[in-house]
């Protein structure tokens, strides 16, 4: 048996572009002329001016244009990215007690951010294991239902949709869509918060958080902000709000995330907006679920068809084959950025498929792969 880092790979069998991460994810050559061109006409200015806070509203218009957003739904943007979005949901949106949908690791840590605020009441947990969904359930006491859109770590889409009488108890819909948003299908009527990081399907890098809020959830906020509940400046969902309206963050953004961010948000509205971008990852999901049913080695790890992610895919390789080989020779050839999730622990490839990268790249990766395992077994 070779080496891994020995195999070569035919070049006729090789993507055109080797970055299938599920984020940090591709990053498209028209984003980095992009960032190139703001060089010395934004990159370090300052935020609070016209030149950057004109490209903070272009971002804002842009997804709003980009998710259909329903009359009064506002585009807020904050920074420290989806993680630090939890803490923000928690202290300004959760008036008293969550629900949680919880089937991964993402969906999780929003729940255990929720169940260990001591001015909270304990979190109410959905669970499923890894490799299927969970959906929020009715219940009484709840203000919030949250769950993830689809779970990074694992490669399962959920629907997304109020749950049935939440609206009449005065609940709000949390909807986690970092690795999502922008090429999934989605009803923003069905949610009250739709939020975000720009490093999956917008190319873009980490450290800000997006929320497309309804005017119910820009109101609970309101209301908890001033009430008796302390809450940091810097997870103030009011203060995001305030300077959203303004173009700008509470804090000192990242000019070259905004510049890429903002050039993706474009492209994907010039080629067609969700719809054009929901059926282009599609595609590729087709592809790669496909190939793996028809080998005898590989079998994608989510069971139901209906809960297999097209955004992310995951795909266990039987026993015999070691996957971190096959990633190692893969990253030899410059194919990177296809290994599970760590926490996961699977003998397991997780391929981005996000709509900047070709649907022929994901073709042309299984046969990359093929190649692989042949020349290991």
């Amino acid at each position: 048996m070779p080496e891994p880092t020995q195999i070569t790979v035919p070049p006729n069998l090789l993507p055109s572009d080797g970055r299938f991460g599920c984020g940090p994810s591709k990053v498209r050559e028209a984003q980095v002329r992009a960032l190139t061109e703001a060089g010395t006409s934004l990159l370090g200015t300052s935020h609070r001016q016209a030149p950057v806070k004109s490209l903070v509203g272009r971002i804002r218009s842009g997804l709003a244009e980009l998710f259909d957003a329903p009359e009064g739904y506002e585009v807020v943007l904050g920074n420290g990215g989806s993680s630090a979005f939890w803490d923000v949901a928690t202290l300004c949106l959760v008036r008293e007690r969550a629900q949680h949908a919880a089937f991964g690791e993402f969906g999780a840590k929003f729940a255990t951010a929720t169940t260990r605020a001591p001015f909270l009441a304990p979190s109410q947990v959905i669970t499923a294991p890894p490799g299927s969904v969970a959906v929020p359930e009715a219940a009484d006491g709840i203000d919030v239902y949250a769950w993830p859109h689809n779970e990074t770590s694992t490669g399962a889409m959920a629907p997304v949709r109020r749950v049935p009488g939440s609206r009449e108890q005065g609940a709000l819909t949390l909807v986690d869509a970092t690795s999502g948003a922008g090429a999934l299908p989605v009803d923003l009527a069905e949610t009250d918060v739709y939020y975000f990081a720009p490093q999956k399907v917008f190319g873009s890098d980490g450290g800000l958080w997006v929320a497309i809020m309804s005017p119910d959830a820009v109101a609970r906020a309101q209301e908890i902000e001033s009430g008796d509940r302390w809450v940091p400046e810097f997870l103030s969902l009011g203060a995001a709000i305030t300077n959203s309206r303004q173009d700008q963050t509470l804090n000192t953004p990242a000019v070259a995330t905004l510049v890429t961010f903002a050039e993706q948000v474009d492209w994907l509205n010039e080629q067609g907006g969700l719809a054009w971008a929901s059926e282009r990852s599609a595609t590729s999901a087709r592809t790669l679920y496909s190939w793996a049913e028809s080998r005898d080695w590989a079998t994608p790890f989510v069971a139901r068809p209906e809960d297999r992610s097209t955004v992310v895919g995951t795909i266990d390789l039987d026993e015999s084959i070691d996957a971190t080989q096959v990633i190692t020779a893969l990253r030899a050839n410059g194919i990177l950025d296809v290994f599970p999730y760590r926490k996961l622990g699977r003998n397991q490839l997780r391929i981005g498929m996000f709509p900047a990268i070709e649907p022929t790249d994901v073709e042309l990766l299984t046969r990359s792969i093929d190649f692989v395992v042949d020349a290991l077994v």
